[in-house]
């Protein structure tokens, strides 16, 4: 009993000698420092992988990759929107024209699979149309499903006008040889002399496609951005480039020529047409013949009678699917790093000059034929403006410069006749480009 009361007061004394040696405090006192250096370590390193973690999202955003050169080509962008809905300036271009800038040019980090040149994205898999060549056959077909020939068969002269009218092309094609461009380069400049956007794409994605090699070794630039920027800018300001020309050139007298009603033209002409034109024109220049070939095959939909439904799907539903797709492809490769360039500037300069040259090859034509024209056979020189390949869009702005000579006279049936012929005129020329350079 004594060893048991013993036992006990020993341990007692322990248990109560512990505290006041400070042995629990101390233990507890490390317990708790571990624990509250163990928070305060995890909250830094919480906070700093915050800080990582926005510093890594910064650096992915437009904001931090942002260039002068991307903010100039978004404002590009959106005055071509705004010049479509204002001024109602080729709506159905402009609009997915400017987005596609907007889009191209919204700032990126390279290798993501973001932009249209980087392999595997989707921007690129939609612009393979462009670079290939598929969209403009397509958009050919859709033009012939929609265009009436009968003002060209029923006063065939006018062709002449169409074709005069390609001298834009060909001096273009001079003008960039003389500024230093190689020779397929050049010939893809010269076709925004024609004034049609299709044309130019498809000349330009096998001429000047950056994947081409020249005699000497060295790699073609890949101009379809500004090609195309450029061909179809000057087509949507047709109402604005072309009147002050004719004004120039037409006296008042001649403005006032009013033109004899084109004879009818009956249904089986309309179904021969497009048949023999396909064979005349592509024999005369068989490397433009995905784009005759698709344009007077739209037209024979048309006018054969027994293929409307086909005909219809390609003058709305496919033309406006392709419309959207090419709009915005050739939009978004305007990306600023490759698009703002000299070669660019020259280009733009060279398409204005060769707009203007083929204006006032039209209408100078038009003064010639007179010559050789008596009484009512005689032709409003206006209507050889209209020979450029800008579909329809040229033909009213000559109707309506013939309405401010003379609220009576009538000129639209008479200019569409140059105006489709322009359209075959520029494949044609692109096709004889085509032969000699690619």
């Amino acid at each position: 009993m004594k060893k048991l009361a013993l036992i006990f007061g020993v341990i007692s004394i322990l248990l109560f000698i512990k505290p006041v040696l400070g042995l629990t405090t101390s233990a507890t006192n490390t317990t708790t420092t571990e624990i509250s250096t163990t928070t305060t370590t995890s909250e830094e390193n919480f906070i700093t992988e915050a800080f990582d973690g926005i510093k890594q999202f910064y650096a992915y955003t437009g904001f931090a990759n942002a260039q002068s050169g991307h903010i100039i080509m978004i404002i590009i962008g959106i005055v071509f929107i705004y010049l479509g809905i204002k001024f109602d300036y080729e709506p159905l271009l402009l609009i997915p024209i400017g987005t596609g800038v907007i889009i191209g040019n919204i700032p990126f980090v390279v290798g993501n699979q973001t932009g249209i040149y980087e392999t595997g994205s989707v921007l690129n898999y939609l612009y393979f149309g462009v670079v290939k060549g598929i969209y403009p056959p397509l958009i050919f077909l859709g033009i012939g499903a929609m265009t009436d020939f009968s003002s060209l068969i029923a006063n065939p002269k006018l062709m002449l006008l169409g074709a005069a009218a390609q001298i834009g092309v060909f001096g273009t094609f001079l003008g960039a040889l003389y500024l230093g461009f190689a020779l397929p380069e050049a010939g893809a400049i010269g076709i925004i002399g024609g004034a049609d956007g299709p044309t130019a794409i498809f000349l330009s994605s096998k001429l000047a496609n950056g994947i081409n090699i020249l005699p000497d070794g060295t790699t073609v630039k890949n101009l379809i951005g500004p090609i195309a920027i450029a061909a179809y800018s000057y087509m949507a300001l047709v109402p604005v480039i072309q009147p002050p020309i004719m004004k120039l050139l037409t006296t008042k007298k001649e403005r006032l020529i009013k033109m004899k009603p084109p004879r009818a033209v009956s249904q089986k002409e309309k179904m021969i047409f497009p048949v023999a034109a396909l064979l005349l024109t592509t024999f005369i220049s068989p490397s433009a013949l995905p784009l005759l070939g698709m344009l007077f095959f739209g037209n024979l939909l048309k006018e054969s009678g027994r293929t409307e439904r086909l005909a219809e799907t390609a003058r709305t539903k496919l033309i406006d699917i392709v419309t959207i797709l090419l709009g915005v492809t050739v939009g978004a490769s305007t990306q600023a790093d490759i698009f703002i360039t000299k070669d660019s500037m020259l280009i733009f300069g060279l398409g204005a000059i060769s707009f203007v040259i083929a204006t006032m090859g039209g209408l100078l034509f038009a003064k010639l034929m007179n010559v050789f024209l008596k009484g009512d056979e005689k032709i409003n020189p206006l209507i050889g403006a209209s020979g450029v390949s800008a579909v329809p869009d040229s033909a009213r702005v000559v109707h309506a410069e013939g309405l401010k000579a003379d609220p009576t006279n009538y000129l639209l049936m008479h200019a569409m006749a140059p105006n489709v012929a322009g359209v075959i005129g520029s494949a044609i020329a692109a096709g004889i480009l085509l032969s000699f350079l690619a």
